[in-house]
């Protein structure tokens, strides 16, 4: 096969050679250019037939959950500490050996259990001297007393002199205020003895016996601990939140106080958190850190809290009502921001962008982009683009989301 290709070669002026026109034929370079425009078209058309019998990409399987309309709490987040609200560091007020321990480590005790028994006879010998010593005045005294009136007649009559009456008042009123000190004595002798008996001064849960039994204990020593007594039932929480919340906070407290949410981190999923109020507001902002200290107050029967223990902390500042929410994995990030993957009547998915202010009980909330109502996919977005077909896991469930609280 040859190509033929007419070649026109124009004359130049007078002095050259005259035009000239003629066919040129190409035969070898024409005939592989041929072949090649062949093959390609060839090519083309087995693409083409191959693409036209290739299956449609099958349909994701995907979590979905229906967009919530509910009232959703406003809350800082924040963490906070588990403080006891009392504790007591129980010491002795006498001098003497521990003899007996009333308790275990870790006990519940009640206000006036007894807890610690220190040697008693010391203050029992100590107890009946001062009484001994009370009934020895008390008899000087009440002679001194009969003496006394006896001579106030004999006085009257110029038998003893004013100087003796004087003395023998005298004397029987220094007898009666012996008395009254030999009584304060029996009263503290008897002070000390029940001071031997130590008892528990609040109720709560007791630490660890830093003295058992058989150690010496010294009154009011500033060293020793006997042990310490933790009231727990109700239980205090510490948080800080920013100065910038600070006027809300003054005028929720004026107006009937704060309710605060506390989430232990080792609870399992699902748990309720524990209820309580903000029982203190501190009376200045830390310049350094910018933030405010707050104490809420916790009933914690079901002693879920335990003083030194880190807990999460949402203060309820107010309610918004009617907002739409989704699971917070719904949510994803992109390069543009934030979006979600809705699933259309068609079954098949519509990349959406939206606007999420703030995440609450792992729900978001969804302020712009998305209905209530709408579906949304919770997982198996990474195998989705915009249009994708999708096969739904849990197609029977015709609301995924949370109930409103």
């Amino acid at each position: 096969m040859s190509i033929c290709a007419f070649v026109s070669f124009r004359g130049r002026p007078s002095g050259r050679p005259k035009p000239f026109t003629g066919l040129v034929t190409v035969s070898f370079v024409g005939a592989a250019l041929l072949a090649g425009l062949f093959a390609l078209a060839s090519c083309s058309g087995e693409a083409s037939t191959e693409n036209s019998a290739r299956p449609s990409r099958p349909a994701v399987p995907v979590t979905v959950a229906s967009a919530l309309e509910k009232d959703v709490p406003i809350a800082v987040n924040t963490i906070g500490t588990v403080e006891a609200d009392a504790v007591v560091s129980i010491k002795s007020r006498v001098t003497g050996p521990i003899v007996a321990v009333h308790f275990q480590e870790g006990q519940e005790v009640k206000e006036g259990d007894l807890l610690f028994t220190l040697d008693p006879q010391p203050f029992q010998v100590a107890l009946k001297q001062s009484q001994a010593q009370l009934a020895k005045d008390q008899a000087l005294a009440a002679n001194a007393q009969r003496e006394f009136r006896r001579n106030v007649s004999l006085t009257e009559k110029g038998v003893v002199s004013h100087r003796d009456y004087d003395d023998l008042q005298s004397k029987a009123a220094s007898l009666e205020a012996s008395v009254r000190g030999d009584q304060a004595a029996v009263e503290n002798a008897r002070l000390q003895l029940e001071f031997s008996s130590i008892r528990a001064p609040i109720s709560g849960r007791t630490g660890n016996i830093q003295a058992p039994q058989g150690t010496l204990v010294k009154a009011n020593d500033d060293n020793k601990n006997l042990v310490t007594i933790a009231r727990i039932e109700p239980v205090n929480v510490t948080f800080s939140v920013p100065e910038k919340f600070l006027g809300r906070i003054r005028r929720a407290m004026a107006g009937g106080g704060l309710a605060v949410l506390v989430q232990v981190p080792d609870d399992p999923a699902g748990a309720e958190p524990v209820r309580g109020r903000v029982s203190f507001v501190d009376n200045s902002v830390d310049v350094g850190t910018g933030t405010i200290l707050l104490k809420a107050r916790a009933g914690n029967e079901d002693r879920r809290l335990w003083p030194g223990q880190f807990v999460q902390v949402a203060l309820i500042l107010g309610v918004d009502s009617g907002v739409v929410v989704v699971p917070a994995e719904a949510v994803q990030p992109g390069q543009a921001g934030q979006h979600v993957f809705v699933v259309k009547p068609d079954s098949t998915v519509e990349l959406r962008p939206v606007t999420v202010p703030r995440t609450t009980d792992g729900e978001a909330v969804v302020s712009q982009g998305l209905k209530a109502g709408e579906r949304v996919v919770i997982d198996g977005q990474l195998n989705l683009i915009s249009g994708s077909q999708v096969r739904m896991k849990n197609e029977s469930a015709e609301n995924l989301g949370s109930e409103p609280r």
